[in-house]
């Protein structure tokens, strides 16, 4: 059985039947009947979503994110968060309000509580809850939406909000998971959460602090030697020309790519990554394709999944070879 937990934006403590009665008691103070204050709440955020450029949907979302900034995290709940970040849940990346956040199944957290790397590290830290069995496991993950550190999500649908009409087209990464909160915030094998959590490693130390070293350098620019001022001249003017380079190259595929349009089509485009959302390396590779591999539409599927304009679709860059590949964390176990 799933634990039960919180709902997705309600503060600890506070049950949906508590906020049936406080809308009761509002609506009665306007003089209006229940459904009536929830018509005029309703309207009130579609009209603040449509001064912000959002979707109700999304408007309530960043509301909910502003709620959960000011919960107080439970020190079990940390300690638990803790030792799950410290193991190898095979983590997603997605996109999660407009962010890139980590993902993890729910089947990897309950493996990693009932290993016995966790009862080691019970018997250093007693804040971590006792685990016995898949039930307890369960009863200790929810106190991660508790404290607000995980939240349960699933893949958001692009034409939610938009009655499936052509409303906002929002901008999709490719091989990355778009989600969004789910109001159950259960726990099954399969189900995905998303760490809200992020502790702050020695490295992340490290660099901040070779960070305030360098502003402090450049501050004593005058007092530096010739030579080196010198040396930061010539490296400034190379780089000069190096980005010079860069912008002539993007403008030269793109005539290339007009000229080719109408001479050959679809056209012939150099670097077709090059401004891909890929690695430095992947943006170069390959070095030429075709219009039509660059410019393939997606299409909803019964199944929730997408299909290309082309049919096969077959993948013609690096990063989409990479990203067609099954991984590891959709492949039935």
């Amino acid at each position: 059985m799933a634990q039960p937990g919180p709902q997705a934006g309600l503060p600890p403590g506070i049950t949906p039947q508590q906020i049936q009665q406080m809308i009761a008691m509002e609506a009665q103070k306007r003089g209006m009947s229940v459904a009536q204050f929830q018509a005029l709440q309703k309207q009130a955020i579609e009209q603040e979503a449509a001064k912000a450029g959002m979707t109700p949907q999304q408007f309530i979302q960043l509301k909910q994110a502003a709620a959960r900034e000011h919960v107080e995290a439970k020190p079990e709940a940390i300690a638990l968060a803790k030792f799950l970040r410290s193991q190898n849940l095979k983590t997603r990346t997605c996109i999660f309000n407009g962010q890139r956040k980590d993902m993890f199944k729910v089947k990897r957290a309950i493996r990693a509580l009932q290993s016995p790397a966790y009862e080691k590290a019970r018997t250093k830290n007693a804040l971590l809850p006792a685990v016995i069995d898949e039930t307890s496991a369960k009863a200790a993950l929810a106190l991660l939406p508790l404290s607000m550190l995980a939240l349960r999500v699933s893949k958001a649908d692009p034409h939610a909000g938009h009655n499936h009409g052509p409303g906002k087209k929002e901008k999709r990464i490719k091989g990355l998971w778009t989600v969004k909160i789910e109001q159950q915030q259960t726990f099954e094998p399969l189900m995905h959460y998303v760490w809200l959590y992020e502790p702050q490693s020695w490295t992340t130390k490290l660099w901040g602090g070779l960070l305030i070293l360098a502003i402090f350098a450049v501050v004593l620019f005058p007092l530096w030697p010739l030579f080196m001022r010198r040396g930061v001249w010539y490296l400034s003017v190379g780089m000069m020309f190096l980005l010079a380079a860069f912008f002539a190259m993007a403008i030269f595929r793109l005539i290339l790519f007009i000229i080719t349009y109408f001479a050959v089509p679809p056209g012939l485009w150099l670097f077709p990554n090059l401004f891909e959302d890929v690695g430095f390396f992947e943006s170069f590779v390959p070095l030429a394709a075709t219009g039509t591999s660059t410019t393939t539409k997606e299409a909803p599927t019964t199944d929730g999944s997408a299909v290309t304009s082309s049919g096969d679709a077959a993948p013609d860059s690096a990063a989409a070879r990479r990203h067609a590949a099954p991984t590891v964390e959709e492949a039935e176990e």
